[in-house]
C-alpha cells in the first residue's frame, strides 16, 4: 500500500496539516502516518488533542534555549532514522519552520519524493522571516509537488524556474481548519471558556486582539509595539487582549509594561478554538504572524501587520491587511485611523479574502492520490 509520511512539529503546522491528513485518510488504498518533531511541546499537543491526530512517531524533541543549528542537527538525525524505518513513498510537509525544512532534507537524501503544503511564499529579503524565507526556499527546490495557495505564490514558483505542471493552486488549508473549528465551537461553546468570559468582560468596547513573537522585532521593535499599545489601551472605547508569546524576549517587556493596565488582557497561548474565538471577536488584529494574516480576513476582521516586509503580499493588496512595521507613532496612527474611520474600516473588513475557500485539503490529497503510482524511490 502507497505510504504518506506527514511531517510537523509546531503549532501552526498542526493547524494547516491536520484537514489534509483527514483528507488523506479517506482514501483506502493510501496509508498516512504522521511524524511530529514536538519543536513546540506545549501548543503542538494542544492542536492533535482537538484534531484527534494519534502520531506514529513523536521526536519530543524541544530544549529550553535551542539554538538553530542545534535544533536542525537533532531533526536531521532524528527524522532521518524514522523514514528508514518507516520507508515512506511520500513526504508532505508544510510551510517554513526547521522541522518542515529538515524533513524535505531527510527525504532528500532517500530520494523519497516531498509535497510542499503552503508554497511559493516569498518576502525577497532572506532576513524577514528569518530563518523561514530560506527554509521556503530550500524546501521548494526539493519537492516535486508545490501546493500553492494563491496564483501569485504559483507565479513566485515559476518564477525561480519550478515547472508549472508541479504547481498546483490550492488555496490556504488554514481557511479548511477555520471553518472546521467555527463549526466546533457551534456544536460546544465550552470550548472557548478562556475567551468567552473576556468577550462578556469587555462587551461595551472594541477589542483588538494582539500576538507578536517574530524574532525579528525582538529588541528595541518589542519595545515600541509594547509603548504604542500602552497609548492605545488608554481610549475608553477600547481593550486589548494579548496571547502572550512563551518566548522570554516577548513575555518579559510585555508583562512590565502592560501588566498593570485595566484594558488590557495579558493571557497565556491559546489553544486553537479559542484563538478562533479571539479572532472572531475582534475589531481589528495587531500582528507580525504569518498565519493570522490568512485566518482574520476569512472573519472580517482587518489586519494591521507589524512587519516591514511579508511572504503573504496577496492581503495586502486585496485590503484585507496594511503593512505598518513597529514605529510607535505609526502603530497608534493606523489603530486609531481605523477606530474612528468607518469608512476605512469597511474597506479592509468587507474586502475579499484571497486565501481560500475552504477546500483546499480535499485538492491537495486527490493530487497526492493520484501521483501515488510515480512515487517510487529513485534510481541510485
Amino acid at each position: 500500500m502507497h505510504k504518506n509520511m506527514v511531517i510537523f512539529g509546531t503549532r501552526p503546522e498542526a493547524i494547516k496539516l491536520f484537514p489534509v491528513i483527514d483528507a488523506l485518510t479517506r482514501y483506502s488504498d493510501m496509508r498516512t502516518e504522521v511524524l511530529v518533531s514536538a519543536q513546540h511541546r506545549q501548543m503542538l499537543d494542544q492542536v492533535l488533542a482537538i484534531s484527534g491526530i494519534m502520531p506514529d512517531y513523536d521526536l519530543d524533541l524541544m530544549q529550553p534555549g535551542q539554538s538553530l543549528d542545534a535544533l536542525t542537527a537533532r531533526l536531521l538525525e532524528a527524522i532521518g532514522s524514522v523514514l528508514d524505518t518507516a520507508k515512506p513513498d511520500r513526504v508532505i510537509v508544510q510551510g517554513d519552520t526547521a522541522t518542515a525544512m529538515v524533513g524535505a532534507l531527510a527525504a532528500y537524501y532517500r530520494k523519497i519524493p516531498v509535497s510542499h503544503v503552503e508554497a511559493g511564499l516569498r518576502s525577497r529579503d532572506i532576513y524577514r522571516p528569518w530563518p523561514e524565507e530560506v527554509n521556503r526556499k530550500i524546501i521548494g527546490t526539493i519537492a516535486d509537488q508545490h501546493f500553492a495557495p494563491t496564483a501569485v505564490s504559483a507565479l513566485a514558483l515559476q518564477s525561480e524556474a519550478v515547472p508549472a505542471n508541479r504547481v498546483f493552486v490550492t488555496g490556504n488549508t488554514v481557511i479548511d481548519a477555520l471553518h472546521w473549528v467555527t463549526k466546533r465551537i457551534a456544536q460546544n461553546p465550552s470550548l472557548v471558556n478562556r475567551t468567552a468570559p473576556l468577550e462578556a468582560r469587555f462587551r461595551s468596547r472594541k477589542i483588538i486582539g494582539i500576538t507578536t513573537h517574530r524574532r525579528e522585532n525582538f529588541g528595541n521593535s518589542m519595545g515600541n509595539i509594547a509603548a504604542a499599545i500602552t497609548a492605545i489601551a488608554a481610549r475608553d472605547d477600547v481593550a486589548c487582549i494579548f496571547p502572550v508569546h512563551m518566548n522570554p524576549n516577548v513575555r518579559a517587556i510585555m508583562v512590565a509594561a502592560l501588566g498593570n493596565l485595566p484594558n488590557v488582557a495579558l493571557i497565556e497561548p491559546l489553544d486553537y478554538p479559542n484563538f478562533a474565538h479571539l479572532l472572531s471577536i475582534s475589531h481589528i488584529m495587531l500582528t507580525d504572524s504569518g498565519g493570522v494574516q490568512e485566518e482574520a480576513p476569512a472573519l472580517g476582521k482587518p489586519v494591521l501587520v507589524l512587519r516591514d516586509t511579508t511572504e503573504r503580499p496577496e492581503g495586502i493588496t486585496a485590503g484585507t491587511a496594511k503593512l505598518i512595521g513597529t514605529d510607535k507613532q505609526r502603530i497608534i496612527s493606523e489603530v486609531f485611523n481605523l477606530l474612528d474611520d468607518d469608512a476605512a474600516y469597511s474597506a479592509m473588513a468587507r474586502a475579499h479574502n484571497p486565501f481560500g475557500d475552504g477546500y483546499a485539503s480535499r485538492r491537495i490529497a486527490e493530487i497526492v492520490w493520484n501521483a501515488r503510482r510515480q512515487d517510487r524511490l529513485l534510481p541510485d
